[in-house]
């Protein structure tokens, strides 16, 4: 059995061992455990049109059923470990954008989403992403690298409770804080500085699965301040925890409720607002989905040591695929696109370099659905410090960037800071994209840049401008 499975998954050719996949598989699902809790308040809520909601309990039984199925899938055949979740900034634009503001129910968003997926697996399947992927620069991947670095750790950051927006109401220029009051005054954010101390140790000193034992000594340690403390969940008490509380769970679980999956009306959207508008809202989402899983993708392999030396992946195509059909699922599960999770980079920083460690992180998000404890447990505070250090990790990458050409560094540069600035991959790829077309023309160099990278720097221009071409549509 283990012969087999070292042959199949290569996990001695990529240097690991069973073992190392399955904790790495581990970390990814603690890192990114929090979407099943996340998800649901962003999609669950809010009445469509016809006054109809989703449900919490339904949307985050769906959300771990496909991001289980979809990583399981991408593991077995693709062979990364790179785990899928819903996309974040997807799943708010489908019930801002598609639900609240443009009108649709939800079973009419979702079939937009199915319908992005369909597009991005044609793209894939006759090798349009292959090409796409293959014409950005070194530099830029670099870039797009490094900006998923500095976009995860500030998740960490924000999560953990350490950085901290301040209110418009403030009337201050200083737009995120230290803390509260530039001041660690909260026993959560208190169990992250503690955890981001523990895991940097581990780190330094090389212990194997040393975020894997930073997640668990820090989870530990957060039951023991809940207990004696009492701070609970932020939703209820000021300096609480973000979402899942550190206690032990009255109830085991049950079976989840699965109702809402296959609840999609793929044209009706077409019907509701008019083919002009709904072909707009699909091109955005493809944009978006198509970027955001490119970044993710490049920014993970480099991470991992998968890439040649052009920055690609091995059998990229095949990955490419299977990583379009996350959107499909995603729109059939009402659960919103599932694409490849920055945050599994948790599980790379570990040590995974196989499909193996998909196939544990997925099992993990299937048991998730009849096992509350195994998300509800670990609080995000404890998870988010393995983010930090692994923004760390990924921030070598500014090695690969030729700061000393300001062509390159300009662009290189806003992709680095739009991402987590704006918690958005795609705009930063986008912003990178279309000043590298600028700053190479402005050098002298437009004729060197591939045909590719001057449609895709034309399109996000389209993209940007969504807003002010919608209300012209309407």
């Amino acid at each position: 059995m283990r012969a087999t499975l070292d042959r199949y998954f290569k996990i001695s050719e990529r240097g690991s061992t069973i073992g190392t996949e399955i904790r790495g598989g581990t970390v990814s699902f603690f890192a990114m455990a929090y979407i099943i809790l996340l998800n649901p308040l962003i999609l669950g809520t809010s009445p469509d049109v016809e006054g109809n909601t989703l449900g919490v309990p339904q949307v985050a039984a769906a959300t771990a059923l496909v991001a289980g199925v979809m990583t399981i899938a991408f593991g077995a055949i693709a062979n990364y470990p790179f785990a899928f979740a819903a996309g974040l900034g997807l799943n708010t634009f489908v019930a801002v954008s598609l639900v609240a503001t443009e009108g649709l129910t939800w079973s009419e968003a979702m079939g937009l989403v199915v319908i992005d997926g369909i597009i991005i697996v044609i793209l894939a399947v006759f090798g349009f992403r292959t090409a796409v992927f293959k014409a950005i620069p070194a530099s830029m991947k670099a870039a797009m690298g490094v900006g998923i670095g500095m976009f995860i750790a500030m998740i960490g950051f924000v999560d953990g409770g350490f950085v901290t927006r301040v209110p418009d109401a403030a009337n201050t220029t200083v737009p995120v804080s230290l803390g509260i009051n530039g001041s660690i005054s909260t026993w959560p954010s208190l169990v992250f500085v503690l955890g981001l101390i523990i895991c940097a140790a581990l780190v330094i000193r090389n212990v194997p699965g040393g975020l894997f034992i930073g997640i668990i000594a820090t989870t530990i340690i957060a039951m023991v301040v809940e207990a004696l403390t009492g701070a609970g969940s932020a939703a209820e008490n000021t300096g609480g925890w973000n979402m899942a509380v550190p206690k032990v769970p009255d109830s085991l679980g049950g079976l989840p409720d699965l109702s809402i999956v296959g609840a999609v009306d793929l044209l009706g959207a077409f019907s509701r607002i008019g083919v002009v508008a709904a072909t707009l809202l699909v091109f955005a989402l493809v944009l978006t989905n198509f970027f955001d899983a490119m970044g993710t993708m490049t920014a993970l392999g480099r991470h991992g040591n998968l890439t040649d030396s052009e920055g690609n992946l091995p059998n990229l195509k095949k990955a490419l695929v299977v990583e379009g059909f996350g959107a499909v699922g995603g729109g059939l599960g009402s659960a919103s696109s599932n694409t490849v999770f920055a945050d599994s980079s948790a599980g790379i920083g570990d040590g995974a370099r196989t499909g193996l460690a998909n196939i544990t992180t997925g099992v993990l998000f299937i048991l998730a659905m009849f096992l509350t404890p195994l998300y509800e447990v670990v609080p995000i505070e404890a998870a988010s410090p393995v983010l930090v250090v692994v923004g760390v990790m990924m921030a070598g990458q500014l090695t690969a960037i030729e700061w000393n050409k300001m062509y390159v560094a300009i662009p290189a540069f806003l992709t680095i800071v739009v991402m987590p600035f704006t918690y958005s991959i795609a705009n930063g790829i986008g912003i990178g994209f279309i000043s590298f077309a600028l700053m190479s023309t402005f050098a002298g160099k437009a004729k060197e840049i591939h045909w590719l990278m001057w449609l895709i720097s034309g399109l996000f221009v389209v993209y940007f401008a969504m807003d002010p071409i919608m209300s012209l549509v309407e």
